[in-house]
């Protein structure tokens, strides 16, 4: 069974730049100038049988950062609306002040 991680990975592998799931590894001097991450906001079971779950529905934070603005992003939108998931809410991120990224903020649903 596939997992909404690997679900959202795979959907996001189609486009560039690269897409690290945590930014652990990065220091705030080594960030690419352009770059995703994304997460889990939230998993809400949504239907029941047999008392055994039979459909969840999750809720995918995909952040966008670049250091040039917002204006030429990657088209992560066709990356996940292909791969089944449908568009959400976005919201302007703050400028990041430790590293100069502009964000843009991007929710998708997947049942």
């Amino acid at each position: 069974m596939t997992t909404i991680f690997e679900r959202v990975k795979t959907a996001l592998s189609t486009i560039s730049p690269a897409v690290p799931f945590s930014l652990a590894p990065y220091k705030a001097t080594t960030l690419p100038a352009t770059f995703l991450a994304y997460q889990l906001i939230v998993s809400v079971p949504e239907q029941n049988a047999d008392d055994a779950e039979t459909e969840r529905s999750y809720l995918i934070q995909v952040s966008v950062y670049s250091k040039t603005g917002l204006v030429s992003l990657p088209d992560v939108d066709t990356a996940m609306l292909a791969a089944g998931f449908e568009k959400g809410r976005e919201r302007q991120l703050p400028q990041d002040p430790a590293t100069s990224h502009y964000g843009l903020a991007k929710e998708y649903s997947y049942l």
